[in-house]
């Protein structure tokens, strides 16, 4: 049974870690050789997609025309920018660069990790992201691209690019930046006159809408956004054996990496380093604060006015005594041996991306152990005696100080094998809409069916001859999209996980796309599942299964919370992953009623003609008798007699009712139904059955529209009963895709989503009048389209007054 974990407690767990139209595209990368590092990364998704309509060339190019400086009106430089859920305690000055310094450059001496020094922001995981990526220059100019300038062409504009969940977007800025005395408030360079991390990290709150919106966070979000790479995560403590070969090979492959110290409060690494500036800002807060005591008359009580006293994050990691800080990211950013005492000893390089506070234990900058280090070993392993925040340390000593270990591959074989292969990408891109398709994780069996669902073909086993299994290596990574960015919204990470089924070898099941039922998943255990269900913005996990076809069910723990998702699967062999969607059509073809067409064309293609003769009684005679005469001939039961007795006595002479008359003969009927509980039909409700069933335009339906109607209804009600198990007159939204089902009727997730939004309540329950209304919509539509569909080739043209039959 899942458990859910809040990041909050995640250390104690062995963690292994659009619209509803689903998009699934598989690329290959390149195996073998240096450049096989990049191929699945670099290469995939292109083109890039601009974040607005015009590219960063076409406004860089109308600046210089115009001779103006670029003013970004989607980010502006004022109090928007900056929080969302809160006022600034102090003033904060935007400026240009050539207004903060003399001579302002964008790179000096290529971009490193050094260039990367913490503001007043909580946001080191971030920080040291950029640390891991100025490690890997390929990927550095992939994000950074390098022909920018304060010289030539300067015009102040700069733009940066992100992968963003399957494509690269190109974010563009202006180059206004927060200050404060004249000092950057957030990231800087360790050189007053470098500017490109401050509009790096611009960039990055811009793309997330506030720069509030990058406090907190996990490394891997940023890693995985400047690579497109997938990320494991993996607790220290119960890290495999061969940890050391693991973290050797990332290295080596070009993969971010990153560690921290549990704080006991979780992932969220959020804290600033004590500043000259910070420290200024806390006591110009401080000073606000008595004076507000001061002058205690003034009352912010029913106001939006009153600030806010703390800036973001405004509080401070612990600093252990070795130097080393908990709660806090760090950047990997080298794994070596070196020859000590006469043996071979494993280093670890790490990087604090506040610029300082190191580790001072063995294999610090001065400790006495490099003394036995020769010189050409120093110089190989970029030794220095310098407060740059970065630092040895014996790996060890990090095994038994650091407790997680983040890893971001550029591709999945970058951890475990010594060649680079071939790896096959698929990415399908979902949602969980609630009251249809947000069904919670397995411990809400009634729900947990109506996730979306991924079939997934493991065609051909591994190349792998020291392996005897026949077996499919591959890798689950979900993620779930635009939480941060909504932030403002009230939005947070939500709990996730998925589960992978085998889809049982039998031939209506096997290469189907139909949605595995509830009571499949009653009934049959998964095959793998995600180690636990958590609230970070991806899990993943490797698995090694036989070639076979698999369902992937990605979910929520809790049912009900509506969000989007990015599945991608990775694979060493050819694999077909795509969402289960049912082919949108009805048991049988439904002709036997008539339908009013409202155009030319339509009516000379109907079957039937208008004549309506006078009977000897006056009454008209029906459309739907000329169409099917043998209904004459029938012998009506007694029961039929006084049924039309009945509606006579409504109708009158000329045996039509209208909306009003068919509510009353409705709930009349429904009345003496005591074991369904309802309160009638709506009057609007009946102005549409009778829009859907009047075959003659008359506003009114007569005696055998009313009797095909009423058929209906009753087999529509015994299929309501069925799921209104608590007889409270209401079915469950997520039952709809059931009761669908067995009314005949197939339907993709897209229109079972339309269907919750239409008739749902806000409790995600439908009564018996919006079922009943959503089921003769639902024949009606199908009926309309069999008519217009002459050819039979399920796709139907119509002109304007043809819609109306649908509507």
């Amino acid at each position: 049974m899942p458990s859910a974990i809040n990041a909050a407690v995640a250390q104690q767990t062995a963690a292994g870690s659009v619209p509803s139209a689903t998009i699934s595209t598989t690329t290959e990368g390149a195996g073998g050789g240096t450049g096989g590092i990049y191929s699945a990364i670099i290469s995939r998704n292109q083109p890039i997609i601009s974040v607005k309509e015009k590219t960063y060339e076409e406004l860089h190019k109308k600046c210089l025309e115009k001779n103006i400086l670029y003013e970004d009106p989607d980010f502006p430089p004022n109090e928007s920018s900056l929080f969302y859920s809160q006022k600034s305690p102090v003033k904060f000055e935007w400026k240009r660069p050539h207004e903060i310094c003399e001579n302002p450059r964008f790179i000096i001496g290529g971009a490193n990790r050094t260039d990367i020094c913490q503001g007043e922001l909580g946001n080191c995981w971030f920080l040291a992201a950029i640390a891991c990526l100025t490690l890997n220059k390929k990927l550095l100019c992939r994000v950074i691209p390098h022909d920018q300038s304060f010289i030539q062409n300067y015009a102040g504009i700069f733009h940066f690019q992100f992968w963003r969940y399957g494509d690269w977007v190109d974010v563009v800025i202006d180059d206004c930046l927060p200050t404060y005395n004249n000092q950057l408030v957030f990231t800087k360079s360790s050189q007053r006159n470098e500017f490109w991390s401050a509009l790096l990290e611009k960039a990055y709150a811009k793309l997330h809408g506030s720069y509030e919106a990058l406090k907190g966070g996990n490394t891997t979000e940023a890693m995985e956004d400047f690579t497109g790479g997938v990320t494991e995560f993996y607790e220290i403590k119960d890290a495999p054996k061969d940890i050391y070969k693991i973290m050797k090979h990332a290295i080596d492959r070009g993969s971010l990496m990153a560690s921290s110290i549990d704080d006991n409060l979780g992932f969220s690494y959020g804290s600033a380093p004590r500043s000259d500036i910070g420290e200024l800002i806390a006591r110009m807060v401080k000073n606000l604060e008595n004076a507000q005591m001061t002058h205690s008359t003034v009352d912010y009580q029913g106001t939006e006015e009153r600030p806010a006293w703390t800036i973001v994050p405004m509080q401070y990691e612990t600093r252990m005594s070795c130097g080393l800080v908990k709660g806090h990211a760090y950047s990997v950013t080298a794994v070596e041996e070196v020859l000590f005492q006469g043996e071979k000893l494993r280093l670890v390089r790490l990087r604090n991306p506040w610029g300082q506070v190191e580790w001072n234990g063995p294999w610090s900058d001065k400790s006495a152990e490099w003394n036995s280090v020769n010189e050409a070993e120093k110089i190989r392993l970029q030794h220095k005696v310098v407060e740059d925040g970065e630092f040895w340390m014996s790996f060890q000593d990090f095994m038994r100080h650091f407790t997680k270990l983040e890893i971001c591959n550029l591709t999945p074989d970058t951890l475990e094998v010594d060649k680079l292969q071939t790896w096959t990408v698929s990415v399908n891109e979902g949602r969980w809409v609630r009251g249809c398709s947000a069904g919670g994780c397995r411990n809400y069996p009634d729900t947990f069916w109506t996730n979306p669902q991924y079939r997934l073909k493991l065609l051909e086993e591994d190349d792998d001859p020291e392996d005897e299994e026949v077996i499919c290596s591959f890798l689950v990574a979900l993620m779930q999209k635009n939480r941060r960015k909504e932030r403002k919204l009230g939005a947070n990470l939500y709990t996730i996980g998925f589960a992978i089924y085998e889809v049982p070898d039998l031939e209506f099941m096997h290469g189907t796309k139909h949605h595995l039922q509830k009571d499949f998943f009653l009934y049959n255990a998964s095959k793998a599942r995600s180690k636990t269900y958590i609230n970070m913005r991806e899990i993943s996990e490797r698995f090694r299964l036989p070639p076979s076809e698999y369902v992937i069910i990605p979910s929520t723990y809790e049912p009900h919370q509506e969000g989007e998702f990015i599945l991608r699967v990775f694979s060493e062999k050819r694999n077909l992953s795509e969402e289960v969607e049912n082919m949108i059509e009805a048991d049988h073809p439904l002709v036997s009623t008539p339908i009013i067409f409202v155009s030319d064309r339509a009516n000379s293609n109907k079957e039937l003609t208008a004549d309506e003769d006078a009977g000897k009684d006056g009454e008209k005679k029906q459309v739907d008798e000329k169409k099917h005469p043998s209904a004459k001939g029938r012998e009506e039961s007694e029961e039929q007699k006084q049924f039309r007795n009945i509606f006579r006595q409504i109708a009158g002479d000329d045996m039509e009712i209208n909306a009003e008359e068919l509510r009353n003969v409705l709930n009349n009927v429904v009345k003496k139904h005591k074991d369904l509980r309802t309160e009638g039909f709506e009057l609007e409700s009946c102005r549409s059955m009778i829009a859907l069933m009047d075959t003659d335009g008359s506003g009114k339906i007569n005696f055998d529209e009313f009797r095909h109607l009423w058929d209906k209804i009753k087999s529509w009600q015994k299929i309501f009963k069925h799921y209104d198990t608590d007889h409270s007159g209401t079915i469950n939204s997520y039952e709809m895709r059931n009761a669908v089902n067995d009314a005949g009727f197939r339907l993709n997730n897209q229109l079972y989503h339309i269907i919750t939004m239409r008739y749902a309540d806000k409790n995600m329950n439908i009564d018996f009048d919006s079922f009943i209304c959503c089921f003769v919509r639902l024949d009606a539509m199908f009926r309309a389209f069999h008519a217009f569909d002459k050819d039979g080739d399920g796709i139907i043209k119509l002109n304007v007054l043809e819609v109306n039959c649908f509507m």
